[in-house]
């Protein structure tokens, strides 16, 4: 799926260094079809290296994408240029009277917080509730899977003894619904985290299915019935390194992080580490654009 994005996205080059099959506007254009509109609440810090991580996903599938960014307004955003927002984002009161084929909810490092602690919690809720109407289907990663099921579902979550950190092995529950399909039994996914929530919590609410679960990272991936809202507690969009790059920069902040499980070569920080979870990340995002979001969505929004 060519990805339609401005011509002068940081992210731009680096995915066609990659061969990854990317559009700029004038060419977009240029063509007679339908695209899928894609939104997505960018809440990470490093929102360029999560806006390539996410583009060279939603790049892989044979439909034009269209992707509209945006980012709180009730919360300053210090960690990313101002020229760089306001060249490429917008805000939620933008666009909100327009419709969207499929959303993405990103995490973010604020699981300290109980969720109403959040600076812009309220605004987080808002968009929450106006996806029921004007989205699709939305993936909530991470952080923001578990503020999505504590908004829709009222799963809360809990702190953990010690940091999530690493690429786990994820078992299979369910092989009939379509966000897996082609899935092996077992897959491999990062996580990092510091809270989570309880399959026990998550299994007893009726609409919600849950995909599959990690021995050590507990549940991975929760779909609804309707499959408007699917929530991944992993990091499945992560480069190879960004777990590397995590964990130094926890050390060089003077604290003392665990080293990753099951990441670097001979449990060595200093071996690189390999890229083992890319065909099942590149599959998800697959299937949850064709199923849930192409074959769902109308051509023309009411």
């Amino acid at each position: 799926m060519p990805i339609n994005i401005p011509h002068d996205l940081p992210a731009k080059d680096i995915l066609e260094n990659e061969n990854i099959f990317v559009m700029d506007e004038t060419r977009a254009y240029s063509q007679d079809i339908r695209p899928l509109n894609i939104l997505i609440f960018n809440i990470m810090p490093e929102k360029v290296k999560t806006e390539t991580q996410l583009l060279r996903l939603l790049g892989n599938s044979p439909l034009q994408v269209n992707v509209t960014f945006i980012c709180p307004e009730t919360h300053e955003v210090k960690t990313t240029s101002k020229n760089h927002l306001e060249q490429f984002y917008t805000t939620y009161t933008a666009i909100k009277h327009r419709k969207f084929d499929g959303m993405i909810i990103t995490g973010a490092p604020i699981e300290h917080l109980q969720f109403e602690e959040v600076n812009y919690w309220d605004e987080l809720k808002e968009i929450m509730e106006w996806t029921k109407t004007n989205v699709t289907s939305t993936l909530h990663i991470c952080w923001g899977a578990q503020a999505g099921l504590y908004y829709h579902y009222g799963v809360n979550k809990y702190r953990l003894e010690t940091k999530l950190s690493g690429v786990y092995t994820h078992q299979l529950l369910e092989n009939k619904i379509n966000l897996v399909r082609g899935f092996d039994d077992t897959y491999l996914a990062p996580h990092s985290r510091n809270t989570d929530v309880s399959f026990k919590d998550v299994s007893s609410i009726k609409e919600l299915t849950i995909l599959s679960i990690s021995k050590e990272a507990g549940v991975c991936l929760v779909i609804s019935e309707d499959g408007k809202q699917i929530f991944l507690t992993g990091h499945p969009e992560y480069d190879a390194t960004t777990l590397k790059e995590e964990y130094e920069r926890d050390i060089n902040k003077g604290l003392i992080p665990p080293i990753p499980e099951n990441y670097f070569p001979n449990n060595n920080p200093k071996e690189e580490p390999k890229h083992t979870w890319r065909s099942h990340a590149n599959l998800l995002f697959s299937n949850w654009l064709n199923y849930y979001v192409y074959q769902e969505t109308p051509y023309i929004w009411e």
